[in-house]
C-alpha cells in the first residue's frame, strides 16, 4: 500500500523536522516518522468509517419518514436508492472493517451531522446520480461504477474533507493522493460476495518499505555532518547553512541514499528526489536540487565513493 516515494517524503519531513531544531535527538525523529506512517493508515480507514456513516445517515433519515408520517417524495427515493447501492452496503456491513473501526478513537463521523448532510445534498444534485436513480433497477456493475465515480469525483474533491483532514492531522494532506489511489482500486475490484475483496490496510504487508525508510532516516540523520561537508563547495553562491532548510533536507536525504543503498540505482534516486523538490519547495528547487545532485555524482564517481552493486546502477 505504501509506496517508496511516499516513504521517501516521510523520511524528508522528517530530516527537515530535525533540521529546525538542534535540541531533537535521533529515536524522537523515528517516532515521528513512525506516528506519521501509522497516520497513514488510519486515513485509509477514516474514509471507509466516512462511506459506513454516509450510508447510517440515509437509513437515520429514511426511518425518519415512517417515524414522523411524512409522505414519500423523491428526496426519499434518492436516499432509498443510495442505501441500498451494493457497494456501499458491502462497504457498511462488512465485520472485519466494523471490528477494526471500533478500535480506532478518532473516528467519530458522527459528530459531523451538517458535513454529511451537505454531502447527501451535493450527491442529490450530482447529475451522475439523478441519472443513476432514473434507472430504477440496478445490476452490480453499475451500482459499482456509480459509486466508484462518486468517490472520485465528489468525495476526493470535497473542500469540507480537505479542511477536515488539515484541522484533524496535518500529515494527512500529504497522505491523502497516495490513500485515494488505492481505495479508488480497490471500488473498481470489489465484489460484495467475497468480504477479502474489501482490504484492509495492515503494515506487515509494508514492512520492507517502512523499514527502508527507518533506515534511510537514521542513516541521514547519524551522517547529518558528513553530508553538510560534502555540499560545500557544491552549491555556487551558497554555502551549506544558507541553503533553504526544506531543498537542505531532500539534498541530505538524497545524498544518503545515493551513497548507503548500494541496490537502488543513482538513475532512480536522482529522479524520485527531483520530483519530490518539484512537488514540495520553491519553483526554482528542481533545476537547484538537479544542478547540486549532478556535481555530487560526478565527484562521488571520481572519488570512488559509491558501492553500488549489480550492472546498470549507475
Amino acid at each position: 500500500m505504501l509506496t517508496r516515494r511516499h516513504i521517501r517524503i516521510k523520511v524528508m519531513q522528517s530530516v527537515y523536522s530535525f533540521s529546525l531544531t538542534n535540541q531533537k535527538e535521533l529515536k524522537e525523529e523515528l517516532l515521528f516518522f513512525q506516528q506519521s506512517v501509522n497516520q497513514f493508515y488510519n486515513l485509509y480507514l477514516l474514509i471507509l468509517g466516512l462511506f459506513k456513516a454516509l450510508k447510517n445517515k440515509t437509513e437515520e433519515q429514511i426511518k425518519a419518514y415512517s417515524v414522523h408520517n411524512i409522505k414519500i417524495d423523491k428526496n426519499y427515493n434518492a436516499l432509498n436508492a443510495l442505501s441500498q447501492n451494493t457497494i456501499l452496503k458491502f462497504i457498511s456491513s462488512h465485520k472485519e472493517l466494523e471490528l477494526t473501526l471500533k478500535t480506532k478513537k478518532f473516528l467519530r463521523w458522527d459528530l459531523e451531522p451538517v458535513f454529511l448532510n451537505d454531502l447527501l445534498s451535493e450527491i442529490f444534485k450530482w447529475n451522475e446520480f439523478e441519472n443513476y436513480i432514473s434507472l430504477g433497477s440496478y445490476s452490480e456493475k453499475v451500482d459499482q461504477n456509480w459509486f466508484t465515480k462518486f468517490f472520485k469525483e465528489i468525495l476526493t474533491s470535497s473542500k469540507y474533507l480537505f479542511s477536515y483532514l488539515e484541522d484533524h492531522q496535518l500529515t494527512w494532506i500529504d497522505d491523502l493522493p497516495v490513500v485515494n489511489t488505492f481505495i479508488l482500486k480497490m471500488l473498481r475490484k470489489i465484489d460484495h460476495k467475497k468480504p477479502q475483496s474489501l482490504k484492509l490496510p495492515n503494515q506487515k504487508n509494508d514492512k520492507e518499505v517502512i523499514d527502508f525508510g527507518m533506515d534511510l532516516l537514521k542513516k541521514t540523520i547519524n551522517n547529518n555532518e558528513q553530508i553538510l561537508e560534502d555540499l560545500n563547495g557544491k552549491t555556487p553562491n551558497w554555502d551549506s547553512e544558507r541553503i533553504a532548510l526544506l531543498d537542505q533536507a531532500i539534498l541530505k536525504t538524497a545524498i544518503t541514499e545515493l551513497l548507503h543503498f548500494p541496490s537502488i540505482p543513482t538513475k532512480v534516486t536522482m529522479n524520485e528526489y527531483l520530483e519530490i523538490a518539484k512537488d514540495y519547495s520553491t519553483p526554482n528547487s528542481n533545476n537547484f536540487v538537479n544542478g547540486v545532485l549532478d556535481e555530487l555524482v560526478r565527484d562521488f564517481t571520481k572519488n570512488k565513493r559509491f558501492t553500488k552493486k549489480g550492472r546498470g546502477l549507475l
